[in-house]
């Protein structure tokens, strides 16, 4: 199993829930509202008069096996418009109940 944390600008949270859906991934929890700056070069998204944007974050754990498709749908999303911002990141989950 794999926990993928997914943060992305609000605008795309439409997209994210559709690739979710179209891969037949049902469960995750989603913060509807964060805020941050990207490492690389990502404008800031604090939900101020400054930067009025903002995220959201998603967390979905699922089979290893699903893990290509997700991060290859994050990557398409991102290529479509890079200035809107998306990013994936994987980590193993070691035991879960």
């Amino acid at each position: 199993m794999k926990a993928i944390f997914i943060a992305y600008n609000q605008a795309h949270t439409e997209k994210v829930e559709f690739v979710l859906d179209t891969l037949e991934i049902r469960g995750f929890t989603q913060w509807s509202t964060v805020m941050g700056r990207g490492s690389v070069d990502g404008e800031p998204r604090m939900g101020t008069h400054t930067w009025p944007e903002q995220n959201s974050a998603m967390l979905i754990i699922i089979e290893d096996s699903k893990v290509d498709a997700v991060l290859d749908a994050v990557r398409k999303l991102d290529k479509i418009n890079e200035e809107v911002g998306i990013r994936a990141f994987v980590w193993n989950i070691e035991q879960s109940m």
